[in-house]
């Protein structure tokens, strides 16, 4: 078969997103914070770029040159700083500057302390014994964030021949360390493992016997049935089950090294008389320019070599595309959250019982946009409204349909079921079919599996499990 070239031409439709644009919808998705990292990383790395420090936008007062006033650098200088130091000598410490400086940057720094820690602490403390040192350290490796050991003896012992009863009497040891319950494989020995280590008389034997041998029954709240049982009152399986909720059943997350998490609003909704005014918060975040010196350069022409003027051209460019997108953005977050007040003021002023259901078209149709525009400007964004701190993305959540056809907001019902369960007689809990009859006659219709999934996220656990006698 013969082959021969051909040429043809093709005319397609593509869109191509430039370098300005793809900036621009980068810095639509970065916090504040992040935003303040990425303009200063930009601030070291272009030339062309200056930073207002003053509010009339110079960066410094000009001297006429026949009277120069004293610079702090002058007074400095004069100033007798042996004599100072020397009189300050008696309650400056002196470290060796070979010491200070062989320390590395590790060594200097510092964590709160886990539980794997404090549980070596106090093995050390225990036993000279290096074999069984070993194989408790590797124990309290295995040990999960709640101070559970997952995983069994012989999954820790491995591939080693060390008989499973060495690893048993390690396990004893730690199971005998602060916190108590810790190392337990499940939540009926960490229980027993607390109530051991407590000294009582009836009530304690009592509250031994309802986790070692009714532990389903107590979680059911069938307490009827396990004094029936027991063939002991009532008042004494209550008594006993008072003991056991004062139990941890997660000895270990008192340790948590998770660091807590700091938030800054990118935004504040106030309410000045009887309107909300959003105001962007710019806190940190510097004011650019293009540098004066630079555009003096731009505008000697062919005095500058090519190479120059190719330079500063691409600083140039990058600098205009880095302040126009920041300035779209900033004014594009103004307007998805000014969107948000004109859809959800009636939150704003009375609260998460008048959230009404939105979704990220209406505010797009709103003001002119992209769907996609404002799912990036609400990401990892947060606003400090009248009725505290939300993440932006809060106010976008589907409705469910009332009886007289008006959509309610699932986060509204989600409340009002959390407030019908917290209003409950737990004597008698309300059970899931019931809620649904009672938010019935507030016109809301909802299926009981609606009613069970939002109880699942506010975890509060079934009717039978919150009975109270």
């Amino acid at each position: 078969m013969a082959m021969e070239l051909r040429l043809s031409l093709r005319q397609t439709q593509r869109m191509i997103m430039t370098q300005s644009l793809q900036q621009a919808i980068g810095l639509l998705q970065l916090s504040r914070l992040e935003l303040i990292q990425a303009v200063r990383q930009e601030l070291e790395e272009n030339p062309i770029l200056e930073e207002e420090l003053l509010a009339d936008g110079s960066v410094s007062t000009e001297t006429s040159a026949d009277e120069e006033p004293q610079t702090d650098d002058d007074r400095l200088s004069d100033f007798d700083w042996e004599s100072y130091l020397q009189d300050a000598s008696d309650y400056r410490r002196e470290f060796p500057r070979e010491e200070v400086e062989h320390w590395s940057p590790e060594e200097r720094l510092t964590r709160p302390r886990s539980l794997a820690d404090h549980l070596v602490f106090q093995l050390y403390l225990s036993t000279s014994d290096p074999v069984c040192i070993h194989w408790a350290t590797e124990i309290i490796g295995n040990l999960d964030e709640n101070g559970y050991l997952r995983a069994n003896l012989e999954e820790v012992r491995g591939k080693a021949s060390t008989p499973v009863s060495v690893l048993e009497e390690a396990l004893r040891l730690v199971q005998s360390f602060d916190p108590a319950g810790v190392a337990a494989r499940d939540l009926r020995e960490c229980l027993l493992l607390q109530v051991d280590s407590l000294k009582g008389g009836p009530e304690v034997a009592l509250a031994r016997t309802l986790i070692d041998e009714h532990l389903t029954d107590l979680e059911g709240r069938y307490l009827t049935r396990i004094a029936e049982k027991l063939k002991i009152p009532i008042k004494a399986v209550q008594d006993a089950l008072l003991l056991v909720c004062s139990l941890e059943p997660k000895p270990g997350r008192t340790f948590s090294t998770e660091e807590p998490r700091y938030i800054t609003a990118d935004v504040y909704i106030l309410k000045v008389d009887d309107r909300f005014v959003v105001v962007l918060n710019e806190d940190g975040l510097p004011r650019l320019r293009i540098s004066s010196y630079y555009r003096g350069l731009l505008g000697k022409g062919r005095a500058n070599s090519k190479e120059t003027r190719e330079y500063v051209e691409g600083k140039m460019r990058s600098a205009l595309w880095l302040i126009r997108s920041i300035e779209q953005r900033q004014r594009t977050l103004f307007k998805v959250t000014d969107s948000i007040v004109k859809f959800q003021r009636q939150f704003l002023d009375k609260g998460i019982t008048e959230m009404r259901p939105l979704t990220l078209k209406e505010v797009a149709e709103d003001i002119s946009m992209h769907e996609s525009t404002v799912s990036r400007v609400t990401t990892s964004k947060y606003v400090h409204t009248p009725q505290g701190l939300f993440e932006l993305k809060y106010f976008f959540h589907r409705g469910v349909q009332s009886v007289d056809g008006e959509a309610v907001s699932s986060l509204t019902v989600k409340e009002l079921v959390r407030r019908l369960l917290t209003a409950e007689d737990t004597g008698k809990p309300l059970s899931d079919q019931k809620i649904v009859e009672m938010l019935r006659q507030q016109g809301i219709e909802i299926a009981r599996r609606t009613v069970a999934k939002y109880r699942g996220q506010l975890k509060i656990p079934s009717s039978s499990r919150r009975r109270r006698y």
